[in-house]
């Protein structure tokens, strides 16, 4: 039977079990942004890192390689985190880039450039009308917001959506929190952004032990990755809030981005 999230412990309650398990071996730790190092907020604009979790994931990456995996834009999220040395993958893996100035950007996504284009135009012509939705482009990907649009106009939003993906079968949805995101419909996720890390960094020896922070379903790609190579730590709200029975590949839980904070502290030291 699928474990899932009101299954998982509290990795706060089991630092003893994660220390056992890193005992003789490297942490190498990817962070997803939103819900992880700062907490959810009604625009996308407003999720600033604050100075205490800037300090504390700096003092990690001095300690062992660190990535910060995110459906924003790798600009958007490089410029939001302000740390020199880390990886950043963006928009859920399409855009990566590694210290030293590497970086690699999946063809196929930036084929779809125009695509997107039309998606956005058609996205404005058709919610901007419904108050409190936002649509967000993204290199790889446009994303509409709906956390502010009155819970009668959602299904509004859902049938947009829905319709678009009719019209283009070449792209997909990805649910996220109070956020649909169309992308194009290839076989690339954060997981497979973690593995090509893992493999472009020379993480792949078994003294390397991959750690995984997400809250959102987008996330789960990664803890499918590494299950039974490394940890995956779900960020989510306190038991028995919804989701609660959604299946995971994760192995911990913990209920907010100040206790994200307080794990990475545990693991800088």
């Amino acid at each position: 039977m699928a474990r899932t999230l009101k299954d998982l412990p509290s990795a706060l309650d089991r630092v003893d079990e994660l220390a056992r398990r890193l005992a003789g071996r490297r942490p190498a730790v990817f962070l997803d942004y939103d819900g992880t190092l700062t907490p959810i907020v009604e625009r996308p604009e407003l999720a600033v890192l604050s100075e205490s979790m800037r300090n504390i994931v700096r003092d990690l990456a001095q300690r062992c390689p660190v990535a910060v995996v995110s459906g924003r834009d790798r600009a958007d999220v490089e410029r939001l985190v302000g740390i020199d040395g880390l990886v950043f993958a963006g928009s859920h893996g399409f855009d990566i880039r590694v210290p030293g100035g590497r970086r690699i950007a999946r063809q196929e996504g930036e084929n779809f450039a125009p695509l997107l284009e039309t998606i956005k135009a058609r996205l404005h012509r058709e919610v901007d009308s419904i108050a409190g939705s936002l649509v967000e482009p993204k290199k790889a990907s446009v994303a509409v917001h709906y956390r502010q649009v009155a819970e009668a106009e959602r299904p509004r939003i859902a049938a947009v959506v829905e319709a678009i993906l009719a019209d283009h079968p070449t792209l997909r949805v990805t649910p996220g929190k109070m956020v649909y995101e169309i992308q194009p419909k290839l076989d690339w996720n954060k997981g497979h952004a973690v593995l090509w890390l893992l493999k472009a960094l020379g993480l792949t020896a078994p003294d390397v032990l991959p750690l995984y922070f997400g809250d959102d379903v987008t996330d789960e790609d990664a803890f499918e990755a590494l299950a039974g190579r490394g940890i995956g730590i779900y960020v989510g709200g306190a038991p028995g809030e919804a989701a609660e029975d959604r299946p995971t590949a994760a192995g911990y839980r913990l209920e907010t981005p100040e206790e994200t904070g307080r794990l990475l502290d545990t693991l800088a030291r």
